[in-house]
């Protein structure tokens, strides 16, 4: 699940959503907004029985992302708009 609202400076808060323990172990998102990164977005345990990591995009800007599980797995948001392997969200 993916969710947005206003953030600062005229971006666009995105919030990347999945249950606790599918798939089980760490996961980041990774994509435009963190260089391709892996670990700088984990994603962390809430008490609603989701984990959810929340990153600034700029309005209106479209980025590409997947999610990195444990042991070099890589999987996409279902609920994403897709360009090829790689989910789609816009600012």
């Amino acid at each position: 699940m993916i969710r947005r609202a206003r953030g600062g400076e005229g971006g666009t808060r995105v919030t990347f959503c999945l249950p606790v323990d599918e798939p089980a172990g760490t996961v980041s998102v990774v994509g435009d907004f963190n260089d391709w990164q892996p670990g700088r977005h984990t994603l962390v345990r809430r008490s609603n029985g989701m984990r959810s990591v929340a990153v600034n995009v700029p309005s209106g800007e479209t980025v590409r992302f997947r999610y990195l599980g444990e042991n070099g797995v890589w999987f996409d948001d279902d609920a994403a708009d897709h360009d090829g392997e790689n989910g789609l969200v816009t600012g």
